[in-house]
């Protein structure tokens, strides 16, 4: 017996989760949800969840957000749309949610980033801001308080 049949099926999987990747990339701003992503791929909703972790190493949910504030970041260093607009021109339906994944990626609320990003990044070409104002994934927002000790 070998492990050829294996093999191929681990590699049309990861191609099969490279184009959800690739389909959040595209149409974050529209409802998305896991279920219909693995129906565009011919996969449970369950095992899509768990190769997507395992090849991604976040979830499927985790990676359209990130994508969602990503995007609400530029947005928002643009300053001309209120943080309620940028919410739902990123897809989001609730301004709390979203308010509370931007300060759990970007270390600051939607409003003091908006405030704030535009000085920090003024005379940047935008393909630089992009670059250096990327969020950090998976909660790992520098902590600005004193060290705990």
């Amino acid at each position: 017996m070998t492990n050829t049949p294996s093999a191929a099926q681990h590699l049309r999987d990861l191609a099969r989760l490279r184009r959800v990747r690739d389909r959040i990339d595209r149409e974050y701003a529209q409802p998305l949800d896991v279920e219909s992503l693995a129906r565009g791929i011919h996969m449970s909703a369950g095992h899509l969840s768990r190769q997507f972790r395992l090849a991604y190493g976040e979830s499927v949910y985790s990676y359209l957000m990130t994508r969602r504030i990503e995007r609400a970041m530029a947005l928002l260093r643009r300053g001309d749309l209120s943080v309620t607009e940028v919410c739902f021109e990123v897809g989001c339906s609730s301004l709390g949610t979203f308010s509370t994944r931007f300060t759990e990626l970007v270390g600051v609320s939607p409003s003091v980033y908006r405030r704030e990003a535009a000085a920090q990044t003024q005379g940047m070409p935008a393909c630089v801001a992009k670059q250096v104002t990327r969020p950090i994934r998976n909660r790992e927002a520098p902590v600005t308080g004193p060290p705990i000790d």
